[in-house]
């Protein structure tokens, strides 16, 4: 029997092909065929209501997105990205409505406010470190809930509902199913290219020094609270961007729908998926919001059906069920398992795996 060559190493002649955004050919390979998927592939080959089901999928996957930079890449824990896609999302509601605004002008609109108001948090917030900070970003979760049944000239208060206005970007038509996936779709590969980029640049490699050591990483002469306030208001943005997005996929904002659970989700989203890792954040977005799909369509098909009521204990139960087990046999979530896979395929047929 033959023994199979297999890859021994990555070795480079330049720093340049080293710190490039997709520096093996695998990398490029698979970026290229994500790129065809999600743009040639799945638009012309899926149901309207797959369409919709992957526009709430990437809508989910910024919000996880925006998470891993702060809490996977940074270090800081935040209960409240909920809140920063709630004010994401009333200023896309507010300026579509009231102003008759493009996307294109609402949604940055709607990323710059929600940062601004991450840096006035995070000036407070930030100073204090661990617990500490989980516990500022839910008082802030709180009191974006209490504004947001109470301040009724921008949310219409309790019983109030934003209804976005038809939006229309050239041939792209946001209220189609098909539009509105390439449209949320294409934001969602910006933002991935954006945060590729921004760990290869100087402020995403002092991010992940504070992450791993931020004592050492102050020694180094890293500004600290001055780096911490920038992931902050980096996460918030894309968070207020989530917020956007979502507000052009549903088309009608109401108080209900940014509540402490989402907080909660997009948080099982990293963990599930893979914390400091951009692909586990799609991975953990998709894992989160197809369950819901599978207890609603999934397990009827299979003969197993529960009530209304019995059906959201299941999935929190699952959700519970499903963190702690990542937690436990696989820290690094579904792209870490993915990636011992590929590991397993890459070294076959040598049990030698290398130390991790």
């Amino acid at each position: 029997m033959g023994i199979v060559a297999t890859q021994t190493g990555r070795f480079y002649d330049s720093y340049r092909r080293e710190f490039g955004l997709h520096p093996t050919r695998s990398n490029r390979m698979t970026a290229w065929a994500a790129i065809v998927v999600a743009f040639l592939v799945v638009p012309f080959f899926t149901s309207d209501y797959w369409l919709g089901n992957l526009s709430a999928i990437a809508v989910a996957a910024l919000g996880a997105l925006a998470l891993n930079v702060l809490t996977g890449f940074t270090g800081q824990i935040s209960l409240g990205t909920a809140a920063f896609a709630a004010v994401g999302a009333y200023t896309v509601g507010n300026l579509a409505m009231r102003y008759e605004l493009s996307p294109l002008v609402a949604l940055p609109a709607a990323a710059l406010l929600t940062g601004a108001v991450a840096l006035v948090v995070g000036l407070a917030a930030l100073r204090i470190k661990g617990l500490y900070l989980a516990i500022a970003t839910l008082a802030f979760q709180f009191v974006v809930e209490w504004l947001l049944f109470h301040w009724s000239e921008v949310t219409g208060g309790v019983q109030g509902v934003i209804s976005v206005p038809r939006a229309q970007l050239g041939p792209l038509d946001l209220n189609d199913p098909l539009g509105k996936y390439l449209f949320i779709a294409g934001v969602l590969g910006l933002c991935v290219v954006f945060v590729e980029n921004l760990f290869r640049t100087r402020i995403g490699r002092a991010f992940l020094a504070i992450r791993d050591q931020h004592v050492v990483a102050a020694g180094m002469g890293i500004p600290v609270f001055r780096y911490k306030l920038a992931a902050f208001f980096c996460s918030s943005a894309l968070a207020g961007l989530s917020g956007g997005l979502y507000a052009y996929y549903v088309g009608l904002i109401s108080s209900e729908q940014f509540g402490l659970d989402l907080s909660v989700r997009y948080l099982a989203m990293i963990l599930i998926g893979g914390l400091a890792s951009i692909p586990g954040s799609i991975l953990g977005a998709a894992f989160v919001t197809l369950i819901p799909l599978f207890l609603r369509d999934g397990l009827p098909n299979l003969g197993i059906e529960f009530g209304p009521g019995t059906q959201v204990h299941v999935e929190q139960i699952l959700f519970g069920v499903t963190v702690l087990v990542f937690l436990v046999l696989e820290p690094r979530g579904l792209h870490g398992l993915f990636n011992n896979v590929r590991e397993y395929f890459r070294t076959w047929p040598f049990s030698y795996k290398g130390e991790r």
